[in-house]
């Protein structure tokens, strides 16, 4: 009997122990969000090149993407494929996140300094948590490809004029904006609830995947309303930036980056008791010149 009481009493000081870890979320308010976007347009101007650089890669990969639709006449992909950047983002602005946390604690902010999330010792549990977002991007293509086969059938379109008319002046056109808007929601607001804090929880406290979407979901339940009109916010900055060849998106993915990192701290709660970490190990500058060799590093060490 004392055998049992002594589990029962450890068993309620663990779940104590466990609930008194887990992050505390706020409730916010629509002035949080304008906060949080101000507070990011600061850290994009403090190191715009630095942000530019490492968001390059989505104006230049919407050409690709318009080029190869436009190439290979499946244009009714392009809309889904600029907006599935919202399903990605999240993950791709792991570098973002990086350079913010660096500038809230006075440290130095460089593009050097953003590749350091790949040393982080949770980075394992935010490439997982990318390759879902990556599956749910991949399904949210094949949906949207069969509901345009679905009104439209298999004839591809002629041009971009034949295909505009085909959308906005026809029935199954109508009929494919609403399905295709009202499915594409669904697919956002999915990566929204699992993902809105998730990375910058795990940069910062180095917590699981699984934790950090939980806490994810919380933040979302606690403040409905923001995170709605959050979700409309970036919604609407990525189809602004993706509308001018997609170049608006060099200015709109780091603005983006950075603003979520601050709308985490505006939803947790610091830890009151932050349990120290060991340093990161220093990164060694390599010179241009040593490029083949680098690739091969325990040859060095080997002395071959």
């Amino acid at each position: 009997m004392a055998t049992q009481i002594q589990g029962n009493v450890t068993s309620l000081t663990q779940t104590g122990q466990d609930a008194a870890a887990a992050p505390v979320i706020r409730t916010i308010g629509f002035s949080d969000l304008h906060r949080a976007l101000q507070l990011g347009w600061e850290d994009f101007k403090a190191v715009p090149s630095h942000a530019v650089i490492l968001c390059v890669i989505y104006p230049v990969l919407g050409l690709v993407i318009a080029r190869t639709v436009l190439g290979y006449a499946v244009l009714p992909l392009l809309f889904p494929l600029a907006a599935g950047f919202a399903l990605l983002g999240p993950f791709a602005a792991l570098g973002l996140y990086e350079l913010s946390r660096r500038r809230e604690n006075g440290e130095e902010a460089s593009a050097w300094n953003a590749i350091d999330v790949l040393r982080s010792p949770s980075f394992g549990a935010m490439l997982g948590l990318g390759v879902l977002l990556f599956a749910l991007f991949v399904t949210w293509i094949a949906t949207a490809q069969a509901i345009y086969i679905a009104a439209f059938g298999y004839e591809t379109a002629a041009g971009i004029p034949d295909f505009a008319e085909r959308v906005l002046t026809t029935p199954q056109g109508w009929w494919l904006i609403v399905a295709g808007c009202g499915v594409g929601f669904l697919f956002a607001l999915v990566a929204l609830c699992i993902s809105v804090v998730s990375f910058p929880l795990m940069l910062d406290r180095h917590a699981g995947a699984g934790d950090a979407m939980v806490t994810s979901l919380r933040a979302v339940a606690k403040n409905p309303w923001p995170m709605a009109v959050w979700g409309l916010i970036v919604a609407v900055l990525l189809v602004a930036g993706s509308l001018p060849f997609f170049i608006g998106l060099a200015i709109v993915i780091p603005l983006l980056g950075h603003a979520t990192w601050h709308l985490y701290r505006e939803l947790i709660e610091p830890e009151l008791n932050p349990q120290p970490l060991p340093p990161r190990p220093p990164r060694e500058r390599k010179a241009a010149a040593d490029f083949p060799a680098n690739l091969f590093p325990w040859r060095r060490k080997g002395g071959a």
